[in-house]
């Protein structure tokens, strides 16, 4: 049985008992998505277990098993989470708007996935740093995103709102500045001497140092 296959649809014309059957469920699962976001975070796969997954969980190994069909089918889930939720953050508003409200906005919204969503983005880096060998095969509406929205960065230069670059380099500049605050945050917060690197006006601080940095970097008019 894999991680989503059994979860039944709740209608109105189910009984309570089902109703609460699926409930439990999907609560279940919710928490062997975070045991599992926690431990591959630690441990990454090759070091992750299903004994520490299931502890994580508060489940035993053979109730985890009942709702997972392997570690790597779980781990495979876990990403296939992480990039439908890039996708929604890396995703761009109306072209018109210009380059200073889009990226802009791009920027906020990864530094603050950065910050709520540690575990996730480190396990994305970890993944991509071992040559991506699973995400390979789950990337092409990733790449087909990425290319739209280099696109669009290269009709902003065109149009003579931004420098010209290699708008895909622009991307991944973005990307690599506001990952530091998700991989490092332990080092930036010690170097900084803040107490908690996640409290809400730091981050506020944060992501206007960060955002008006790579603006001017890009040449943003």
């Amino acid at each position: 049985m894999s991680t989503r296959a059994a979860i039944t649809e709740e209608s109105d014309g189910e009984a309570p008992a089902t109703r609460g059957r699926s409930r439990k469920y999907t609560q279940v699962l919710g928490l062997i998505n975070q045991a599992a976001i926690e431990v591959f975070a630690s441990e990454g796969l090759a070091g992750a277990s299903t004994q520490a997954i299931a502890d994580k969980a508060g489940l035993s190994k053979a109730q985890l098993h009942y709702y997972i069909d392997s570690k790597e089918a779980l781990y495979r889930q876990v990403l296939q989470d992480i990039l439908n939720d890039w996708i929604v953050v890396f995703g761009f508003s109306d072209e018109a708007f210009g380059p200073r409200k889009v990226l802009g906005d791009l920027i906020r919204r990864k530094m603050m996935f950065s910050f709520e969503h540690p575990l996730r983005s480190r396990i994305f880096t970890a993944e991509m740093m071992r040559g991506a060998p699973v995400l390979n095969s789950m990337m092409d509406t990733s790449k087909q995103r990425t290319d739209q929205a280099a696109a669009v960065i290269r009709n902003w230069m065109s149009q003579g709102l931004m420098d010209e670059a290699d708008p895909m380099l622009v991307l991944f500049h973005i990307w690599a500045v506001t990952q530091f605050y998700a991989d490092h945050a332990t080092q930036a917060a010690y170097f900084r001497d803040t107490a908690q690197q996640g409290e809400e006006k730091d981050r506020r601080y944060l992501i206007e140092q960060v955002t008006e940095f790579l603006l001017k970097g890009a040449g943003v008019r």
